[in-house]
């Protein structure tokens, strides 16, 4: 059975989540010994770190989609080399046989700039098979095995980068899923200690209560930060 893609438990940016979690793991530090009673204690708060940095490690989406891209441009300059060989081995064909002709037709080479990656491959393959079945005919028109080597290698070096490039793109989604799993694992946590936090303050400091609060986008930080220094300066 095909696995499930993860969805990712919170809506704010995966660099966000990782400073809202050193932020809160800071503060629990600050409050050590609360955090103790609820059985919350230092090794935990060191596994939560290391979660962080791991985090903090992961290849993030635009690199690897800036990967996929070289990849890729990699493929259409070897797609374009193994037309640019087949074109010169048809421009032969031609001279020896009308475009019009079944022996001209029997290469398959009609749609050749509109071909998939895999029927450009078959289509070179194809190529090189029929011009070695006529090659006899050909040879007055330059068709020796050094045109047909140059169409084999192109083809070789063309899969390659196809290969290359659906590499990348599976790389990309299983990094993705992994970041995903990660980031769900460490909001998690931040929910956990975040909780254990505003339990402790939720009576006894307002200001402290307000550091253990998760916002959810730029705007709720900029609401929370306005009220909290008002009420510090009321404290003040």
């Amino acid at each position: 059975m095909k696995k499930q893609s993860s969805n990712r438990k919170h809506n704010f940016p995966d660099a966000d989540l990782y400073l809202q979690c050193i932020e809160r793991i800071r503060y629990a530090h600050r409050d050590a010994d609360f955090f103790q009673q609820y059985g919350y204690d230092l090794e935990r708060l060191k596994k939560f770190k290391v979660m962080c940095d791991k985090f903090r490690e992961l290849p993030d989406d635009d690199e690897l989609i800036g990967e996929q891209m070289m990849m890729t441009d990699k493929k259409y300059k070897a797609a374009e080399k193994i037309r640019s060989a087949i074109r010169s081995l048809m421009t032969r064909v031609a001279m020896k046989f009308s475009n019009r002709t079944g022996r001209y037709r029997k290469f398959g080479t009609a749609k050749l700039g509109d071909m998939t990656d895999a029927q450009l491959i078959f289509c070179a393959r194809r190529v090189i098979r029929v011009a070695r079945q006529q090659i006899d005919f050909l040879a007055d028109v330059g068709v020796n095995e050094n045109v047909l080597r140059r169409i084999s290698e192109s083809c070789q070096d063309f899969e390659r980068a196809v290969n290359i490039q659906q590499d990348r793109i599976a790389d990309r989604d299983i990094a993705v899923e992994r970041r995903v799993e990660k980031g769900n694992d460490l909001y998690e946590e931040l929910v956990t200690l975040c909780n254990i936090g505003k339990d402790i303050w939720e009576e006894k400091d307002p200001v402290k209560y307000e550091n253990y609060c998760i916002y959810e986008s730029n705007n709720d930080q900029k609401i929370a930060r306005k009220a909290r220094l008002t009420a510090e300066e009321k404290k003040n």
